[in-house]
């Protein structure tokens, strides 16, 4: 894994991008592009813009290459028509087919708002990519990742009625295609407004949901986070990001646990996989779940200390990552939650001087339990040699 940073010139912005260069010529790449001078949302978001475009021609890219773009906010509901007016930022007017997520989550001031984008470049041929709503499909061979944003539902007046009504909505759009929360749902974002009211409701209805749908603590759960975050309709109190892969094969899936470090989530009566592996011929996507300071009795480590809470958020993490044969090394993007706005120094200082240059992105969200001060996030990938299973 290459991570450096770009160089935007006169923009001011700061740059850092991720490279995976896999043996099958296919590369992925991820982004994190973020304003580092204060201004208009329209005036950061412009700066943004013309500095992903700038990145993207730098390493080769062009927006057909582009997968899923996430647009951390800090008043979402004010912002949105800014977001609306441009292409690259528009769900549903994208210059060209890409999931674009927004989430109203604060980025580190002075930014007002900050971009997170994955690419793939095919050498061979240009990406199969369909929109279809709030569904980007990437085909590739006998393999299609879906990934969907924004999911809510507003019907409902509590945060269970609606995290019900968004699984509902969600296995629907799953069963049309052919495809079920068990076997095909590889990795859930789940937004929700004032967690610390709300989310106990969301935790009820997903573990109610799941069970019906025959997941449970005796077959295994969806990769996830659970974290504080707007959506743009002010009535959601929950909303949903979602990636799921049709053709997938039972044996190219990992839960990972690290059980001597980490408690199985149900032990605290929610229900998610702490990390997720797909095997492809080439390689290995591992996807970190939001993880945070915690035993394997699922006990919060070090209450009141963020720095702690992160040293031991990372130990967590690397050993989800040896369970799937990866390292931090092999990380490509983090994504970071502080509770308290006046942690977001600390918590960049720490993960700039562990990680250099890879991209990351601190934002404002609380954590499910309001002990946690911190929580990170993140994929990684490894190369490794499966010929017989399928290429991504």
């Amino acid at each position: 894994m290459d991570s450096f940073s770009f160089d935007s010139g006169t923009l001011p912005t700061s740059v850092n991008i991720s490279r995976f260069q896999g043996q099958s010529g296919v590369d992925e790449y991820h982004l994190i592009v973020c304003p580092t001078a204060y201004g208009s949302f329209d005036t950061q978001l412009e700066w943004v813009s013309r500095a992903y475009r700038q990145a993207l021609d730098s390493v080769g890219l062009d927006m057909q290459t582009a997968v899923l773009r996430r647009f951390f906010c800090s008043d979402l509901f004010n912002q949105t028509a800014a977001l609306e007016a441009r292409p690259f930022s528009n769900p549903c007017h994208a210059d060209n087919p890409c999931a674009v997520s927004w989430a109203g989550q604060p980025p580190i001031p002075p930014a007002k708002v900050a971009l997170w984008a994955y690419h793939v470049c095919d050498p061979n041929r240009e990406l199969d990519k369909i929109q279809e709503g709030a569904t980007l499909t990437l085909n590739r061979g006998d393999i299609s990742h879906h990934w969907t944003t924004g999911i809510n539902c507003v019907t409902g007046n509590t945060s269970y009625d609606q995290t019900r009504g968004i699984f509902k909505e969600y296995d629907a759009f799953l069963r049309a295609r052919g495809l079920s929360l068990t076997d095909n749902v590889i990795r859930t974002w789940l937004f929700v407004q004032d967690i610390d009211a709300n989310y106990q409701g969301l935790v009820v209805a997903r573990r109610e949901f799941f069970a019906e749908c025959g997941l449970t603590p005796d077959t295994h759960f969806i990769a996830s986070s659970g974290i504080e975050g707007r959506h743009a309709e002010f009535a959601a109190k929950v909303s949903m990001d979602a990636y799921a892969i049709s053709g997938i094969r039972l044996e190219q899936i990992e839960f990972l646990a690290a059980l001597d470090h980490l408690s199985p989530t149900h032990f605290y009566g929610v229900t998610f996989e702490r990390g997720t592996s797909v095997a492809y011929r080439d390689r290995k996507h591992v996807i970190i779940s939001g993880t945070a300071s915690i035993d394997h009795r699922g006990n919060i480590l070090y209450p009141g200390d963020v720095s702690r809470q992160l040293d031991r958020t990372i130990e967590n993490m690397e050993a989800l990552l040896k369970q799937a044969g990866a390292a931090l090394e092999d990380m490509c993007v983090f994504i970071v939650y502080v509770r308290d706005p006046s942690d977001y120094a600390i918590a960049r200082q720490q993960m700039r001087e562990r990680f250099g240059d890879a991209p990351l992105q601190v934002v404002v969200a609380p954590v499910c339990r309001p002990g946690w001060l911190i929580e990170v996030e993140g994929n990684a990938i490894v190369a490794s040699s499966n010929p017989g299973l399928p290429d991504f």
